[in-house]
């Protein structure tokens, strides 16, 4: 447990907590946000996953814009980690291989915000079987 020193330190504390219980709230209507799956196996983080998915975490909320970020198991793009799926609502999801940090940004910037697409997308090799 973190030792409280300081009121900023308490504020700390309650923005982790109000960032966790916004993370509950969101994932009941998952379906009406913007769904982010950064896949975090063994190849992901090597490949810095896990500061993709952080970055995504600390930038989304600063540019407007409301998702639920989570983290999966592999996607089978290892030569391409960290990959990130991405799924708006109402449309089909869009894999991007080698996002880091830099990449993140251009793909809340363009793809995100205004619907364009960015350079890295996996193409889809599988087909679904539809019932």
């Amino acid at each position: 447990m973190e030792k409280i020193k300081s009121i900023a330190d308490l504020k700390k504390i309650k923005e982790k907590v109000q960032a966790k219980i916004d993370l509950r709230e969101k994932s009941e209507q998952a379906e009406n946000l913007i769904q982010i799956k950064v896949a975090m196996a063994t190849c992901g983080i090597a490949s810095g996953s896990k500061e993709t998915m952080d970055y995504f975490i600390d930038n989304l909320e600063k540019s407007g814009i409301q998702a639920v970020v989570t983290q999966t198991g592999c996607m089978g793009y290892c030569y391409a980690e960290p990959t990130v799926e991405i799924t708006k609502p109402g449309k089909d999801p869009i894999v991007f291989g080698q996002v880091n940090q830099q990449k993140a940004e251009e793909i809340i910037q363009k793809y995100l915000k205004n619907d364009e697409l960015v350079e890295g997308i996996i193409p889809v090799n599988y087909n679904t079987i539809n019932d």
